[in-house]
């Protein structure tokens, strides 16, 4: 009977977190918050006006997106690169994402894991998803490719076994590239060069690429081995 308490007790705080995440999205885009964090310009002017609050601003909101799935982290990340330069914005997105990313993580973990071993049992712990290396390694592959969900990844990844270590470096690793290049892409449409834009939107696409050419190598160095 303890247990099934327990059980139904996560489920009603799921339910109650969904709706706070619903109603915080509600909220944000009836008000027209949510229109201006998503235009750069206005975001960026906001930035400037907060003055040493701009940073924990972007850490907030990149905290938010990725909490709140339907809201896009990009603009955000390219206003953090507009108005604090590559450098610095690429902290900032990083520190926001990797802060986003583990909440997102250990909510699941705390919410669901146990839901899901009552339900699925030791088939969790098969194949793939008993795999802490593959895990690791699929949550490092996902980062990479931008068309892949940021959010339902972190959130996927906390009803797993992934250990949070394993899954904070995949995130971190996996985010570098993405963060730099949204940031100094901000940072260079803030300049408005045309040609140094087109090289930071090429090299943004090209960041797909990697886990290919990665895979490549590898069945490549696997098949000279032989």
């Amino acid at each position: 009977m303890a247990v099934m308490r327990a059980v139904a007790l996560k489920l009603l705080a799921v339910v109650a977190l969904l709706a706070v995440l619903a109603a915080t999205y509600w909220l944000l885009h009836n008000s027209g918050a949510l229109a201006r964090i998503l235009n750069g310009a206005e975001l960026r002017e906001d930035l400037a006006r907060l003055g040493a609050w701009g940073p924990i601003t972007i850490v907030a909101l990149m905290v938010l997106a990725i909490l709140v799935s339907p809201i896009p982290s990009a603009p955000i990340a390219m206003a953090a690169g507009a108005a604090y330069g590559h450098t610095w914005g690429t902290l900032y997105v990083l520190l926001g994402a990797e802060i986003g990313a583990l909440t997102a993580f250990g909510l699941a973990r705390w919410l669901g894991a146990e839901i899901m071993r009552r339900w699925f049992g030791e088939r969790l712990s098969v194949g793939l998803l008993g795999s802490q290396n593959a895990l690791m390694g699929i949550v490092l592959v996902s980062r990479l490719l931008p068309f892949i969900s940021f959010d339902i990844i972190s959130y996927a990844a906390g009803l797993t076994i992934l250990s949070i270590w394993r899954f904070a470096i995949a995130t971190l690793i996996g985010i570098v590239p993405a963060s730099f290049l949204l940031a100094h892409f901000g940072g260079e449409m803030a300049t408005g060069e045309s040609d140094r834009i087109m090289l930071s939107v090429l090299a943004l696409g090209a960041i797909t690429l990697i886990p290919f050419v990665v895979k490549f190598v590898r069945d490549h160095l696997r098949r000279t081995q032989r």
